[in-house]
């Protein structure tokens, strides 16, 4: 059996605000089966080639609304739900992006999953 694409491979591009590359995006998909809120996101983390990417450096987009890990956690509105199997899309601060060529990427979710009906 074939396992399921967690990464959308056209995804991996380095991002630039007025003309300067200020770092790098990825999307990928929702692993928990019933899908979550942003406020029961507890970390994203991220590792490129072998480095850790600071806590501080990376950013969530949902619904073209863009958080800090941090900002996620208060985040109880509907509208921004990560549903499973859809694609969101991490950001990563990093001067310079990343250099032309292959890299591998390790992103780790972390949830906190509610079973309470509140």
């Amino acid at each position: 059996m074939a396992g399921r694409q967690i990464y959308c491979p056209d995804s991996f591009k380095n991002t630039e605000e007025n003309g300067i590359i200020t770092g790098y995006q990825f999307q990928f998909k929702a692993q928990y089966y019933r899908g979550i809120t942003l406020s029961i996101i507890r970390d994203i983390r991220v590792n490129v080639d072998g480095i850790d990417a600071a806590r501080e450096d990376i950013r969530f987009m949902v619904n073209n609304q863009i958080f800090t890990l941090e900002e996620m956690r208060t985040v109880v509105d509907s509208d921004y739900r990560w549903e499973f199997g859809d694609y969101a899309t991490v950001l990563v601060k990093k001067e310079g992006g990343l250099s032309l060529g292959n890299h591998h990427i390790k992103a780790l979710q972390v949830i906190a999953p509610s079973y309470m009906p509140f």
